[in-house]
């Protein structure tokens, strides 16, 4: 099966539809697919539910989604970079379930397992907990969360080959890893695009059979969430 695309849109073709779930990887800025989400932001289609530990920031990354009105609701574990996603909750035009960052991570990985819900003592005794299933163990209390799916998981790794195997870089391990295991149909955009055999078999992160399209990226800009610098002496 072909699984490299001349471009995003194509990568996307045949996968979008209003009302769909979309797992967006990365963390902050950092290994973000950029160029499929342009592409989600061109294709038009509306009220998604997307999932992502944050929603990039104002104007880049998944902030170019709320700017465009194309998200419904975010499942997300942090908002602070981004004022236009706090605006659009707190007006209640943006539904958000807020996650725990280590209860998301793990929601997903569990999607992607075949694990249906798991039990964790974070956010037991919050509104995390609200309306949600307690149940004791060695008598502690735990709460049960449900894992995440979604129709179609965007990734971004560092590398990847022809077979769909990927590689991350860092800081871009997060979420990504685990995202493209939980979703229907998984698309990958990569920095570098090699032949099978050209990767180390002991590093790769994501194996082939998990990925069913994949695209090099281009244009990359790589912005910098907070840019913090040393004065000069």
């Amino acid at each position: 099966m072909k699984k490299v695309y001349s471009d995003a849109q194509s990568a996307l073709e045949g996968l979008l539809f209003d009302g769909m779930t979309v797992m967006s990887g990365g963390f902050g800025l950092c290994g973000i697919p950029e160029n499929l989400i342009e592409a989600l932001k061109e294709s038009d289609v509306k009220g998604l539910t997307v999932i992502s530990n944050n929603a990039g920031v104002d104007g880049w990354g998944l902030g170019k989604l709320l700017e465009t009105r194309q998200i419904k609701k975010m499942i997300s574990s942090y908002v602070g970079e981004n004022k236009l996603f706090a605006q659009q909750f707190l007006s209640g035009e943006l539904e958000l379930e807020f996650n725990p960052q280590g209860t998301l991570a793990e929601r997903i990985r569990a999607g992607g397992a075949g694990i249906p819900a798991f039990y964790t003592k974070t956010g037991v005794g919050t509104v995390v907990a609200d309306g949600k299933e307690l149940r004791e163990f060695n008598g502690e209390t735990y709460v049960m969360e449900q894992a995440l799916h979604a129709d179609v998981s965007l990734v971004k790794a560092w590398k990847g080959d022809t077979e769909g195997n990927l590689i991350y870089r860092k800081t871009a391990r997060n979420f990504n890893p685990m995202m493209a295991t939980a979703g229907k149909f998984t698309v990958a955009e990569v920095e570098e695009l090699v032949e099978p055999g050209q990767l180390d078999p002991d590093s790769i992160h994501t194996p082939g059979i998990y990925v069913k399209r994949i695209i090099k990226s281009v244009n990359l800009e790589k912005r910098i969430e907070q840019r913090t610098t040393r004065k000069k002496a």
